[in-house]
């Protein structure tokens, strides 16, 4: 892209200006630190020029908008014919309480619904499990049945409105209860659109909440896309997450090699199953995490979309353009927040914001202040939305596309992010894919490890963190939200109410149907469909798959 004779010029300019310049600064002023580098322990240097990317070729590597490869954003328009889909992760105890919650933020702008869970839930178990006792509701709403359901979107019109559920385990579950209840509305399964994330892979590697061993979860993944591709053709089948892989400590590097490194194993299974890859890759989405590096994030984002699209061109020979976006959803840094001086977490949130908006993202949650210590009181989360509506409407970030391309620094970071993050691809498939690193233990002690070095660097402070290992004061306490106990015992009275009035004779056929259908080689989805349809349980559907396929255990390697 730069004419030879004149990168030599800038080079020899750059010597004599390290010599009669800077060598004079460094010895009145010395620089703080020997080595500055990311989050990623990526070295940044203290200066880029057109030498740092004299070999680019724009063409091939950058492009423009809405066009092969994809660095500068999928859509040609960007934010400028409409901004990213605002939407807030919600879920808090019933099904009434987040039912009141959406319809809030819907009131104040938010353009799409994201639904947390509570842990019972995500592990497949009814409230009335004693497994349960004292968590229904804690970290997002219960849903034991379709009733749930039916009450969670109750006067929410599912043909207008997009819901992301963040569910893995019990994904197909959790999206038969969504079709169903669309249904009950008179929305048809060609009308509704949404996320379910079931990313099962990064469940074994960070997040910990699985409950199949990986193949059978692959195989109720691989049925859900392809039942969906048939039957629900706007829903987003995977929401492929590096998030989760982020929070558990890796590197920006690591989350995004990982992440990748899911999807190529997703996208090979579909077609093992005799998919069409350009059927289904049109409907697979993304899901990244925004820390507070700020240029190792935005050059994350660039170059995962320049690898998601030669990957599907070049290694599953995809022949739509569509198959080779990458479309992704973004959420600010859960593990960037703190509990000391929680306000500052505001801002910490607005700057991992604008990464993901620099970055590209087709949509974005924004954290509240206080999720670090509790889930998100109305004002905390009514602020982290107006975040995101101050950065789009105030900033003026969606006046031009990719307005970073062409920086010196960021051409090169996003290109080493690339090379470092295709080291790990390529260590992984040696290794014979993602199924086995995780039978390996591989990624998880690569997290594992990063997140110990970057504790060893608060605690010495060579990394610092506001409040925490610098500028600490005391503060005081934040009124929290808190679940009133009587959430469960309505929720436990509710899930009985439904046992003893449904049919429960019918129920017990659907489960015995799903069982057979489990044992052989069927899509479970339209199994799973009917056993939700005559009100069984989340934890009779997902007990039925776990006498059939036996549950996983971490082995713990380290």
């Amino acid at each position: 892209m730069f004419d030879r004779e004149k990168i030599e010029a800038i080079k020899r300019n750059g010597q004599r200006w390290e010599e009669e310049v800077l060598q004079g600064s460094l010895e009145a002023l010395p620089e703080s630190q020997d080595t500055f580098t990311t989050i990623s322990g990526l070295e940044v240097k203290r200066l880029y020029t057109p030498e740092d990317i004299s070999d680019l070729d724009y063409v091939q590597k950058q492009g423009f908008p809405g066009q092969y490869p994809f660095t500068r954003g999928i859509h040609p328009t960007m934010y400028r014919a409409r901004p990213w889909t605002m939407r807030m992760f919600s879920g808090l105890g019933s099904a009434e309480d987040t039912n009141q919650r959406f319809k809030y933020l819907l009131e104040q702008g938010e353009s799409g619904l994201s639904v947390a869970f509570d842990f019972p839930t995500i592990m497949g178990y009814c409230s009335d499990n004693p497994a349960a006792y004292g968590e229904c509701g804690k970290c997002g709403v219960a849903i034991d049945t379709l009733k749930d359901m039916e009450i969670l979107f109750d006067g929410i019109p599912l043909d207008r409105v997009t819901t992301s559920m963040t569910i893995n385990p019990p994904a197909a579950v959790l999206l038969a209860m969504y079709i169903v209840t669309a249904e009950m509305q008179g929305v048809t399964k060609n009308e509704i659109q949404g996320t379910i994330q079931h990313d099962i892979l990064k469940e074994f590697i960070a997040q910990k909440s699985f409950m199949l061993p990986p193949e059978p979860s692959l195989r109720i993944l691989v049925d859900t896309v392809e039942y969906c591709t048939r039957e629900v053709p706007s829903w987003n089948t995977i929401s492929i997450s590096g998030y989760h892989i982020r929070e558990a400590g890796s590197t920006a590097v690591q989350e995004l090699a990982f992440t990748l490194a899911d999807g190529l194993t997703y996208v090979q299974a579909c077609i093992d199953r005799g998919m069409d890859v350009d059927e289904f890759a049109p409907r697979l989405s993304f899901f990244f995490n925004a820390h507070i590096d700020i240029f190792e994030e935005i050059a994350k984002y660039r170059a995962a979309r320049r690898m998601w699209a030669k990957f599907m061109r070049e290694r599953f020979q995809a022949k739509a353009p569509r198959s080779w976006m990458l479309r992704f959803h973004t959420q600010t840094a859960g593990c960037s927040l703190t509990a000391q001086q929680p306000y500052n977490n505001v801002v910490r949130t607005a700057y991992e914001a604008l990464a993901a908006v620099l970055g590209g993202t087709q949509s974005l949650h924004t954290n509240s202040a206080d999720e670090v210590l509790a889930l998100p009181s109305e004002e905390a989360v009514t602020i982290a939305l107006r975040t995101q509506q101050i950065l789009a409407e105030e900033t003026g970030v969606t006046n031009t596309i990719d307005p970073l391309a062409g920086s010196y620094f960021v051409e090169s970071l996003t290109d080493r992010v690339e090379e470092a993050a295709m080291r790990y691809i390529d260590k992984i498939e040696a290794m014979g894919g993602m199924l086995a690193a995780i039978d390996k233990g591989y990624p998880q002690r690569e997290i594992a490890d990063a997140a110990y070095r970057f504790q060893q660097n608060i605690d010495s402070k060579k990394r610092t963190l506001v409040g925490v290992n610098k500028y600490v004061t005391d503060h005081p306490p934040v009124d929290i939200l808190k679940i009133d106990p009587e959430v469960e015992r309505r929720q436990v009275a509710r899930l009985q109410e439904v046992k003893q009035t449904r049919d429960n004779k019918e129920v017990e056929e659907s489960l015995e149907e799903l069982r057979h259908a489990a044992e052989g080689q069927e899509n479970l989805m339209p199994y799973i469909i009917e056993c939700v349809r005559g009100y069984a349980t989340i934890q009779e559907i997902c007990d039925v798959l776990r006498e059939v396929f036996g549950t996983y255990r971490d082995p713990g390697m380290f």
